[in-house]
């Protein structure tokens, strides 16, 4: 089974992401630090009648990154246009998407950092002067620059690696936030909430249950719950109770940690066959067969965040944690 976080019915899960995403702040569960500052980002900016700075958000897959934007949006009162950084593959990509913002509109690019850097140019005078500078071809081979001025925006840009993206474009975001991931008790909430808005109940000790399997990510959390649902449906149970959550969970092959198969692959490779490490996460990733932007960006994050693996100059090296959970002996040089 792929990694929920990245299922491959890619509208569906958005569409599913949708019926269940918050719309203001108030409903946003976590990540308070963000949502409190925001707020009085958010209400400085009325009062002056002003549109918003505009938004970095990084951190790992799942956050709410995008759930951000769209809150944004909605608490400025206005409409949000989407893009990801790999579909603006040309200048005049953005320009495009530029030239069709109204006033006061969210433009929202995910995966920021994958811009190239030279389309990146176009967004800095747009960013600070709202302005959109474009080279245009004449029919005699010469060209000439057109500058179109733009109603004021805001860009909120979204990336899980904040250090691919250039210091220039970095430097002009006003607001910097990084999310970070999820306790228990605020998943507990999520699915709880997740429960009410899809009309299926769950019982307190399963809603925990999936609390804790979730990997501290509410994306992931809410996937588990959709499959745990339809396996209750199945059942013919009409609440999710304890004992359902546990056999879904245990047939998805997510363990008590929340480490699901490309997990124990990764730490099995990890410890088999380089000896615990030191190794780079390309010669993991090869091993696995999987991308190594999988294994940085999605598998490696939660795995150093829980200490089943630690980072060093020489490559990841896997923890005695790592070997506890696999049920391999350990000694005090990281040996088999």
């Amino acid at each position: 089974m792929g990694r929920l976080v990245d299922g491959e019915k890619r509208d569906e899960l958005d569409s599913f992401d949708q019926s269940i995403r918050p719309s203001s702040l108030e409903e946003y569960v976590g990540q308070t630090d963000i949502k409190e500052n925001l707020k009085v980002f958010i209400k400085a900016c009325k009062m002056r009648d002003e549109v918003l700075d505009h938004v970095l958000l990084y951190g790992p897959p799942g956050l709410g990154k995008t759930t951000l934007a769209h809150i944004i949006a909605h608490e400025m009162g206005t409409n949000i246009k989407t893009a990801s950084g790999p579909s603006i593959e040309k200048s005049g990509d953005l320009a495009a998407i530029l030239s069709q913002l109204e006033p006061g509109d969210v433009l929202f690019i995910d995966e920021i950092h994958r811009i190239p850097r030279y389309i990146e140019e176009i967004l800095y005078p747009a960013m600070e002067d709202f302005v959109l500078d474009i080279v245009i071809a004449n029919g005699d081979g010469t060209s000439r620059n057109l500058r179109i001025d733009l109603p004021p925006f805001t860009l909120v840009g979204a990336t899980t690696r904040a250090g691919d993206i250039s210091a220039p474009l970095r430097d002009r975001f006003g607001i910097t936030a990084k999310l970070n991931y999820y306790t228990d008790e605020e998943l507990f909430l999520i699915v709880n909430r997740t429960s009410k808005v899809l009309g299926m109940p769950i019982e307190e000790e399963a809603a925990w249950e999936l609390a804790r399997r979730s990997r501290k990510t509410p994306r992931i959390a809410n996937r588990l719950f959709k499959r745990v649902r339809d396996f209750a449906l199945v059942f013919e149970q009409d609440i999710i109770d304890e004992e359902i959550t546990k056999t879904s969970l245990n047939r998805l092959k997510v363990d008590e940690d929340g480490l699901d198969q490309i997990d124990i692959q990764y730490l099995e490779a990890l410890i088999t066959k380089f000896n615990g490490g030191p190794v780079g996460a390309q010669t993991v990733a090869t091993s696995i067969g999987e991308e190594v932007t999988t294994i940085e960006d999605v598998v490696e994050p939660y795995l150093l965040q829980e200490g089943f693996v630690k980072r060093t100059p020489r490559g990841r090296v896997a923890t005695e944690k790592a070997y506890l959970h696999l049920n391999i002996e350990y000694d005090n040089k990281g040996n088999k």
